[in-house]
């Protein structure tokens, strides 16, 4: 089988991300669901790389070529940055957490969760149609308009972040940590989230099959099908995997149930060392 070098790359992420599936795997199960969303959506990401990865080596070894598997395997490409975000925004809400281990604006997450999620709807839904049928203007405006949204949520998350450095000592000690780790990966993030506006605007339409006028776009050596792969690579698949990386040990390596136990055992200290009010003398 040979393969060329947008299948070499997609080769590499399946090797990239088989060892974070089980890595991630393991964060949820030691974080949990309902305080670890953020560990969730890194295992969301793993799997949807892995699965991309495969569907685009797939479609390499299939003569003739099925259009479906090459859809399927960008659109989980291009959807990917969402997870991410979302990923981040979990583990900033994470540090939200009280002692108690309470968690706060839950609300205003939510709505940026959902913000999230109907970036990569309309990415995909916009993938689907460019590429299924003929190239529509409303398709390549869904596909533009779920980039444009992660833009926003990736500024917001920046927001987030900033805010939560104007409060730090309210933030307990390993989240703290935490908050370091999502900071390191701002800048990856940022570089990755270009990338996806760059490449979306360098093309009116997306379209697999090879039948479209070429790329005469300023933006052209940005797209990621018929652009240049070292872009790709430095630009998407890179910054991907060092945040991946960051997270991942942060996960890992800080004890981030601590908090909640040194919270209790401060508690119950303070409360022994508390004076006492007497009970009244009955008369």
């Amino acid at each position: 089988m040979a393969l060329n070098s947008q299948g070499v790359l997609a080769a590499v992420t399946i090797a990239m991300y088989i060892p974070f599936l089980f890595i991630s795997l393991r964060l949820v199960m030691k974080y949990g669901i309902s305080r670890g969303d953020g560990w969730v959506l890194l295992l969301v990401f793993s799997i949807i790389r892995v699965l991309g990865g495969s569907l685009l080596v797939a479609a390499e070894d299939i003569t003739p070529a099925n259009i479906s598997l090459y859809i399927g395997g960008y659109a989980l490409e291009s959807s990917g940055l969402s997870p991410l975000l979302l990923c981040t925004l979990g583990l900033l809400h994470s540090v939200f957490l009280t002692p108690d281990g309470f968690s706060r604006y839950n609300r205003q997450f939510r709505l940026l969760q959902l913000l999230g999620t109907v970036a990569l709807i309309l990415v995909i839904v916009g993938i689907s149609e460019e590429s299924g049928s003929s190239s529509s203007s409303s398709a390549n405006t869904m596909r533009r308009a779920g980039v444009i949204l992660f833009c926003v949520l990736y500024i917001v998350l920046v927001g987030i972040c900033i805010f939560l450095w104007t409060q730090i000592h309210f933030v307990l000690r390993y989240r703290k940590q935490l908050l370091k780790a999502v900071s390191i990966a701002l800048p990856f993030l940022a570089i990755r989230t270009l990338y996806s506006v760059l490449s979306t605007f360098s093309s009116d339409s997306f379209s697999v099959t090879g039948t479209t006028e070429p790329n005469t776009s300023d933006l052209a050596k940005f797209n990621i099908l018929t652009g240049e792969w070292e872009i790709y690579l430095v630009m998407d698949m890179l910054m991907e995997y060092a945040i991946v990386i960051i997270y991942s040990v942060a996960g890992i390596v800080l004890p981030l149930n601590e908090d909640y136990e040194s919270a209790d055992s401060y508690q119950d200290e303070y409360s022994l060392s508390k004076p006492q009010m007497s009970a009244p003398r009955r008369q």
